[in-house]
């Protein structure tokens, strides 16, 4: 099978197991909360994410009054979140940055997005794919490590991973490929224990047991 057959053949068996729903499982309702719940997200499950902005949201319920927050108290507010301090400085500089120089709103470019606080590729192309449905690949461990396995790239670097994943799916695949393989890496070809066995890709993966 030529290699564009078989990436054809693995976006199918993806969307035949996982469905064509790309909407992302961060719980938002405006596009700065989706930005601070991708900011809180890195090395931390959504699930959990979830759970502490329920109340976030609530208690600073604009971007202003996050920008104003005190550091030591937004601390304790996302505690239960890895790598809390370092996120609630990010977060209220980050807000800061958008109520100074984009009047409160979340910018839209790569370029723009990528100069805030805590805001690198990763957390600019979920904000672009599902504020703006700008087509974007989400690179994360996931992404990278399952489109390594299955000959999409040789690259470990995020952003050639990203470029190489560009290059070889179609745009209407993009947005959808991220939630497709990050379900998969949660749930079958995991970085400790991939289930080959039952893995549905295995037939089209040169990685396969």
């Amino acid at each position: 099978m030529k290699k564009k057959e078989r990436i054809a053949a693995i976006l199918d068996a993806l969307d035949n197991e996982y469905g064509r729903d790309d909407r992302c499982y961060l719980i938002h309702e405006t596009p700065w909360q989706l930005l601070i719940a991708t900011i809180l997200s890195a090395q931390c499950t959504d699930a959990r994410v979830n759970m502490v902005t329920e109340d976030l949201f609530k208690k600073y319920p604009t971007v202003e009054a996050f920008a104003g927050a005190d550091q030591e108290e937004l601390e304790q507010d996302i505690r239960s979140i890895g790598f809390y301090h370092m996120k609630a400085r990010n977060i209220i500089q980050c807000c800061h940055d958008l109520v100074t120089r984009f009047g409160g709103e979340v910018p839209s470019s790569i370029e723009d997005l990528t100069s805030l606080a805590g805001v690198g590729r990763k957390t600019a192309n979920v904000i672009r794919g599902n504020i703006f449905r700008e087509p974007s690949i989400v690179v994360d461990t996931h992404v990278k490590r399952i489109s390594g396995k299955l000959g999409l790239t040789k690259e470990t670097e995020p952003e050639k991973v990203e470029y190489d994943l560009m290059k070889v799916l179609p745009k209407d695949h993009w947005i959808r490929y991220n939630m497709q393989i990050i379900t998969l890496g949660r749930t079958i070809c995991t970085a400790r224990k991939p289930d080959c066995g039952r893995c549905f890709l295995a037939a089209y993966c040169p990685s396969a047991k």
